[in-house]
């Protein structure tokens, strides 16, 4: 674990050090999350905009922008530590780069997932987490309800990188993932709002095929103390199974990898 822990410190100095050296990169990147903010809070007050709607599928305006900030913060999450890897996944397999990941003398999968960073979309963190504060102020929320949000929203995030890692790692036999990625980034775009607020055809969809209300909406429902007790032990129980199935995934893929030169 030490050793494993002592890489990631290494991948991440040698990360920040190459990013920072493009200054107005980072500029970029703070204009291009309040931009993505702003569309969400956008869509959130075209909902809230008639002056007789108090809530949206039971949810007050604060609650709702509870769930945008998850949103955002999940956003932050998948760009700054999940995509950057993920997307370099296809390239190293059609490239026969993966041949080096694979001879490497440690776990290939935590070398995949962890090589990476982009330290340029934290804001996008900084924004959700400040959102989030921002709402709950508004609201009741106690600390047994924070703490229970930490614990839903750790699953989901387990839930957001097998999610990904499932889908790059099809690279092995498709090589070309970039739809299947796109898909789930056009499906999570409905996480910034309450699953509530939809119809109970995209409910089911958003919670039971694309385990989108996990994300978002489950956390901010055990932050406000509205969660029952079977979603709460359910999004633990998919986030472990989850996991076991990707990892598995995983292994058949580099079982089955005869690398480009083959």
């Amino acid at each position: 674990m030490t050793r494993y822990l002592r890489l990631m410190r290494i991948f991440t100095g040698a990360t920040i050090a190459a990013q920072l050296e493009y200054r107005a990169n980072f500029l970029g990147a703070v204009l291009a999350s309040l931009g993505e903010v702003g569309v969400a809070l956008l869509g959130l007050s075209v909902l809230f905009m008639q002056p007789e709607t108090t809530s949206v599928g039971g949810w007050s305006f604060r609650e709702a922008l509870l769930v945008t900030g998850f949103f955002m913060l999940t956003e932050g999450f998948i760009s700054v530590f999940v995509q950057p890897n993920m997307s370099r996944i296809a390239e190293n397999v059609r490239t026969g780069n993966m041949d080096f990941t694979l001879l490497k003398p440690i776990d290939a999968q935590f070398n995949v997932s962890t090589r990476n960073l982009n330290v340029l979309r934290l804001p996008d963190i900084l924004i959700g987490l400040g959102l989030i504060v921002y709402a709950s102020l508004g609201l009741q929320i106690t600390w047994a309800g924070v703490l229970g949000a930490a614990l839903l929203y750790a699953s989901a995030l387990v839930m957001v990188y097998c999610i990904w890692l499932a889908l790059s790692t099809t690279a092995f036999w498709f090589v070309k993932t970039q739809n299947a990625s796109e898909l789930f980034n056009g499906l999570f775009g409905a996480a910034r709002f309450p699953v509530s607020a939809f119809p109970v055809p995209v409910r089911f969809l958003l919670t039971f095929i694309v385990p989108v209300a996990f994300i978002t909406t489950i956390p901010a429902q055990a932050m406000t103390g509205h969660l029952s007790l079977a979603l709460a032990l359910a999004s633990p129980l998919v986030a472990a199974l989850l996991f076991v199935a990707t990892r598995l995934f995983w292994l058949k893929a580099v079982g089955s990898y005869t690398s480009a030169s083959s």
